[in-house]
């Protein structure tokens, strides 16, 4: 086999993935090229797995270019994990300047202005890559872990519609993080189900594997009760500040070992979580941050301090990771990538896929994330015959959002950039959007000369 990691000079996606591919018999034999424009940092990656390849006599060739053409003839799979300029500077002006002309994200990535203008620097890069995909290995599969993953993807399937793209996320591991203490069984144990849109996703289905029975309502029963008591980001970021150290993690939900003293607070970083889960009767699958993105009272209720302790964690978390290859199966792509070639039909719990009737209740350009059935013939989603009917009116609202990203990404027009803004839930003004979209692209041009 032969599998391209673009974006590899990233030594936390780099690392990661190389781990991942080593530890899987599947792929032993293979070659992995590795790409990355920032010669210096890829030269590092290239280096270390060299090295540890050739001490562990490993049966994997690496090879290794800036110029991903050189490299993606022939290959089975491509891998993208990239991003553009300074990453936290820009989600920095992504976050902040918005708020400055009164529109109330809570957050700057994915969802809201903040998202949108994520998805038009980051898009095109990716479109390119999928085209020299196309041109010199249009059998491959593409696995793409870059965000915003819905806009990304959406654009993707509407410019290359053949291509084998399947966008990648890690929040669905979050049930695993915590499932098992509430419900008091190991993880095996349990059948799961979710879908939505990424970041905005919640669980539909959960059983017991030894019993068969429903362990929904024991997880709307015993969830609240897990939550008060919960640690949650602000927590772990007020330990770190106060000890220097990352807190360790044990057992099987990889909770830091720390507790909760007299300033933490119930349901942090969950409280927008909390509102859906008591109006909705639906768990979420990942945290404020990410749903408040995409709804217009998110603003009311989200946990704005939990927020942003989680960005300052996260940004710190990123600084001072260990760079290191390790022989440990993380990362779903890997196990897709087994799956396929074994055509062992097993359901991979989410990836996002062009909406082939997967959820009825959306319209067919959006990409879904579902759980899908990996064989050697690619991924078959999960259809849900019913989705909860208010969930996926919440999820409708959004999509007409991602066709607009979708069509100003592939025009260039700056009017479809201020109607994606004027359709958008979050946006509740309208009086300095141009004056807005102006000073972003005026910012950003760099990355946004191609928006007239």
């Amino acid at each position: 086999m032969k599998i391209v990691l673009i974006g590899a000079g990233s030594a936390q996606f780099g690392f990661g993935m190389l781990g991942d591919i080593f530890s899987c018999s599947a792929l032993r034999g293979s070659e992995i090229a590795l790409v990355d424009i920032n010669q210096e940092t890829l030269a590092r990656v290239v280096s270390t797995a060299t090295a540890f390849v050739e001490e562990r006599k490993l049966p994997f060739r690496i090879t290794a270019s800036v110029d991903r053409r050189e490299v993606l003839s022939n290959a089975d799979f491509v891998v993208i994990s990239i991003e553009v300029g300074d990453r936290f500077a820009l989600w920095d002006m992504d976050w902040n300047l918005p708020l400055q002309f009164g529109i109330r994200q809570v957050y700057g990535e994915n969802g809201g202005p903040g998202g949108l203008f994520h998805a038009l620097r980051i898009t095109p890069p990716i479109l390119d890559i999928c085209a020299d995909v196309e041109s010199l290995c249009p059998g491959a599969t593409v696995f793409c872990y870059s965000n915003p993953m819905t806009a990304i993807a959406t654009t993707v399937y509407n410019k290359f519609p053949r291509l084998k793209f399947i966008g990648m996320c890690h929040e669905i591991a979050s049930l695993e993080r915590y499932l098992p203490d509430i419900l008091g069984t190991p993880f095996e144990n349990l059948r799961l189900r979710a879908a939505g849109l990424n970041h905005f996703s919640v669980l539909l289905e959960a059983s017991y594997a030894d019993s068969g029975s429903d362990a929904y309502p024991d997880i709307m029963a015993k969830a609240p009760a897990f939550f008060e008591k919960e640690i949650g980001y602000s927590d772990i970021y007020q330990f770190v500040r106060c000890t220097g150290t990352a807190p360790r993690t044990e057992g099987s939900s990889h909770r830091p070992a720390i507790g909760r003293d007299s300033s933490s607070r119930p349901w942090s970083d969950r409280t927008l979580f909390h509102f859906i889960m008591e109006r909705f009767h639906l768990l979420p699958i990942t945290v404020d941050s990410h749903l408040g993105e995409y709804i217009q009272w998110a603003h009311d209720v989200a946990d704005h301090r939990g927020i942003h302790d989680f960005y300052d964690l996260y940004r710190l978390s990123l600084a001072h990771a260990k760079a290191e290859i390790r022989l440990e199966r993380h990362e779903r792509a890997v196990v897709i990538m087994e799956g396929m070639i074994g055509d062992t039909r097993y359901e991979e719990g989410a990836v996002n896929l062009p909406n082939e009737g997967y959820i009825p209740d959306l319209p067919g350009f959006v990409a879904v994330e579902v759980p899908a059935i990996v064989g050697r013939g690619g991924l078959e989603g999960h259809r849900f015959a019913s989705y909860p009917r208010a969930f996926g009116a919440l999820l409708r609202n959004y999509c007409g959002v991602y066709d607009l990203t979708a069509e100003a990404i592939l025009t260039g027009k700056r009017e479809c950039v201020v109607q994606a803004l004027l359709v958008n839930p979050v946006v509740d003004t309208c009086a300095k959007i141009d004056e807005m979209v102006d000073l972003l692209l005026e910012r950003q041009s760099a990355w946004l000369g191609y928006i007239r």
